[in-house]
């Protein structure tokens, strides 16, 4: 995956210790005082009570998480710099008493900007340019604001390895690095996107152009209100608030002791976590991979109420849940994988909430909950002649770098694990650092030193990496994985959305289990595992969930239940569906800037039978991008079911011409050409697709049956066999298999192909009666009549 690299992330925290409710209550006359909607009243309001905080604020990254740019605050050299990149030569220059860039647009073409805001402050310094139609980009080329002696003080381009043209999806023209979407929420408080789809322009608006105050703890007009009749006179009495007008109380951590176990060295908390951490949400809100639905977030909800939480990603994460560094995946989802997050740690037990530094120098941190005698010992580093020697976050915090020199530690606080290196292909904070050792020499030494046992907190990279690389007993290590409790809620999650293609009625059990989990993302998960089964099968199943509390489930089930008539629903849940499948509409709508959203909205109307509406939304995304390949596949499927296959087919290749190296395009333009009877040119696109994707079992599986149906059986074999070398358990690969070895009359291969598929899918009854035909033909024992021993 190319990454997206817009914005810089502050350092993870977000303010602690302050209150809020939204409460009626009456004061001792018995008047009632019901709160006025909350509104923004800036950080400079709440410094004039809040002193300490806000010095500690002032001085933070969430301050100068985004600044006009001015003499004060602009970090990079304006005096008429260079950068080359790609044959396009920039220039960083001033005049008028503005800051300037020539680069490339739009066009390709150089040109002159106006650099009006800078974002970020430290390890580098974005810069953003304004258009007319009110987007606001960010420039690819940033400023490395470190010292000199650490490579810093000079222009670097955030895609240094590829050459990122006028035309590419990810110029810095293109909506791919659009402020207004990818990272304004984050950088500004009480932002308003503002987008109108009628005119395509936006006139985004912000309370406070940085991470302020009500950033954290939300619309602070009614604790001003409060704090102001505290010191006035009031005719009834003051009220007795006990949320004093905020809209959270960030309390986790109030009367909260962790005194450490001599026995064991570490830190217990004296009291059990709450299911919804409030603090941990509210961090999540900029420090999570996640795309938001809606703007009218409150601090301390489930993150899932106004945003979509990415779990546990194959492009994000290796399979045992460690940071890749393709696609950076913040603190949020990391956090949430370890067993401090289970242990009931919250952010601002590390981090100092307003500063976002952390609470103690280097180990000292760690120190506060793991005894020093038992942890910041030789004995347990092992590590005694080592210059510099390890510390407790290099061992149990591996870093990855992002954005080229922003360096992040993964926050799942995870044991060393070498002998996954070995068995998963997975990295490992030992070899990090010994890279001239294999990952055995790592493993042996770890065994050596804490036995063999020591498997730390996350222990599902075994069925991840079964998923990913198909292997036959991938579907029940998912299945076993997500009914363990003690297991973190986000593993469970995407393990259930793992095991979406491999779902039987057996599986079905842990999707029923999920649904009615405590953790919303995990009932995402089970709605998500249910995606391939008949929504009038699952009705019962996921009906209920169209009343979730959290709304990110409600829309989930809305869009799963999508494909039900009218007609077909149950009279007593019709206005549940309908008031889910409003919010789902809505939802897209809130990003209709976006071609995912206009897609996703196409998808559901399409479903709902609004043909009509589905093709505007599908060409009202590829307007937006002609690049983004699913509104093209997905239009051309809708012309396939409404007759239209030539439309679809015109669609499909200007797709190509859009993006030509896209596998799933030329894959869905074989299948149109398929159908259009032209099977020399379907048979062209089908290869193609694998030769873009040779990773993927169903583009191989759908050639082979094409090159099968073309009289060329012995090389649809041949690519078969050489695809379940690399996907073992494949459904498809091994049916098709099972299929052609009997159509060539090899009953002995089909029934070794059958045999090994139904270790995959031990109920098909069906697939159970042919083996049992295949041995009788064949003169095998069947099952009834082989010796036992």
């Amino acid at each position: 995956m190319r990454r997206i690299w817009i914005g810089v992330a502050a350092v993870a925290v977000v303010a602690f210790g302050a209150a809020f409710q939204f409460l009626n209550h009456s004061s001792p006359a018995s008047q009632t005082y019901a709160p006025s909607a909350a509104a923004y009243v800036g950080s400079e309001t709440c410094a004039g009570c809040h002193q300490a905080e806000a010095k500690l604020w002032g001085a933070s990254q969430h301050k100068a998480a985004m600044q006009h740019a001015t003499d004060q605050t602009v970090l990079g050299n304006f005096n008429d710099a260079s950068f080359d990149y790609y044959g396009v030569r920039s220039r960083f220059f001033r005049k008028d008493g503005k800051f300037l860039v020539e680069t490339d647009g739009a066009d390709g073409k150089l040109a002159v900007f106006e650099l009006k805001y800078t974002f970020g402050v430290d390890p580098l310094q974005q810069y953003l340019v304004e258009f007319p139609d009110g987007r606001i980009q960010a420039l690819p080329i940033a400023w490395d604001s470190r010292s000199h002696d650490k490579g810093g003080q000079r222009w670097l381009h955030l895609s240094p390895d590829e050459a990122i043209k006028h035309d590419d999806i990810l110029h810095w023209t293109k909506l791919n690095q659009n402020w207004n979407f990818m990272c304004a929420e984050c950088h500004s408080t009480g932002l308003r996107k503002n987008y109108d789809a009628a005119t395509d322009r936006f006139a985004t608006t912000w309370a406070d152009i940085s991470v302020g105050c009500e950033a954290c703890h939300g619309q602070g007009s009614n604790h001003t209100n409060w704090a102001r009749e505290q010191q006035s006179w009031w005719p009834f009495g003051k009220r007795q608030e006990p949320g004093k007008g905020l809209l959270v109380r960030f309390d986790e951590r109030q009367g909260v002791a962790w005194p450490i176990d001599p026995q064991t060295g570490n830190a217990r908390r004296s009291a059990a976590p709450a299911m919804l951490r409030k603090e941990v949400e509210t961090c999540g809100l900029c420090h999570a991979r996640r795309a938001g639905f809606r703007q009218d977030w409150i601090p301390g909800e489930w993150l899932s109420q106004t945003h979509v939480v990415e779990p546990l990603a194959r492009n994000t994460y290796h399979a045992d849940g460690q940071i890749r560094d393709v696609e950076e995946p913040y603190n949020y989802t990391p956090f949430k994988q370890g067993k401090m997050f289970a242990a009931g740690v919250t952010c601002s037990d590390c981090h100092e909430p307003h500063s976002a530094k952390l609470r103690l120098q280097g180990e000292g941190t760690c120190l506060q909950c793991h005894a020093s005698d038992k942890y910041a010992d030789v004995k347990h580093s092992h590590h005694a002649e080592a210059d510099p020697a390890p510390t407790c976050i290099s061992c149990h915090m591996p870093a990855r770098t992002y954005m080229v020199v922003d360096v992040r530690h993964d926050h799942a606080f995870r044991v060393p694990r070498p002998d996954l290196s070995v068995s998963l292909g997975t990295p490992n904070a030992c070899n990090d650092c010994h890279r001239d050792k294999a990952a055995q020499w790592a493993a042996a030494a770890i065994e050596r030193w804490f036995g063999p046992a020591r498997k730390g907190f996350q222990t599902y990279g075994q069925a991840f990496h079964a998923a990913r690389t198909g292997q036959s007993d991938a579907a029940e290590l998912l299945s076993v994985l997500s009914a363990d409790r003690l297991a973190p809620a986000v593993a469970r999650a995407s393990a259930l959305g793992e095991l979406a293609s491999r779902v039987t009625p057996a599986s079905i059990a842990a999707a029923r289990t999920a649904l009615t989990d405590p953790d919303p993302m995990v009932r995402i998960g089970g709605l998500a595992m249910l995606e391939n089964v008949a929504a009038s099968q699952i009705w019962p199943l996921a009906s209920p969930l169209l009343a979730d509390p959290v709304r990110g489930v409600r829309i989930r089930a809305a869009s799963l239940l999508a494909s039900v008539p009218t007609a077909s629903q149950p009279s007593g849940d019709r206005a549940s569906f309908d008031q889910a499948a409003g919010e789902f509409v809505t939802a897209q709508r809130a990003n209709a800037e976006r071609p995912e959203a206009r897609a996703a909205l196409a998808d559901f109307l399409a479903r709902r039978g609004q043909t009509g509406d589905a093709e505007m939304e599908y060409r009202a995304a590829l307007r937006l991008s002609p690049q983004y390949a699913t509104a093209a596949i997905n239009l051309a499927d809708l012309y396939r079911r409404t007759g239209r296959e030539s439309d679809g087919e015109t669609v499909l290749r200007g797709a190509i011409a859009a993006s030509p190296g896209d596998a799933a395009v030329h894959h869905a333009l074989g299948l149109a050409l398929t159908r259009l009877k032209r099977p020399d040119e379907a048979l062209a696109e089908l290869r193609r697709a694998t030769e873009l994707d040779p990773d993927s079992p169903r583009y191989v599986y759908v050639y082979a049956v094409a090159l099968h149906s073309g009289g060329q059986a012995d090389e649809a074999m041949k690519i078969l066999n050489r695809a379940l070398e690399r996907h073992p358990g494949d459904r498809d690969v091994l049916s098709a298999l099972v299929s052609f070895s009997r159509a060539a009359g090899d009953a002995r291969a089909a029934l070794d192909y059958a045999e090994r598929l139904a270790i995959i899918v031990p109920d098909d009854r069906n697939l159970a009666a042919l083996i049992a035909q295949i041995k009788r033909q064949i003169g095998a024992p069947s099952e009834a009549t082989r010796p036992r021993h």
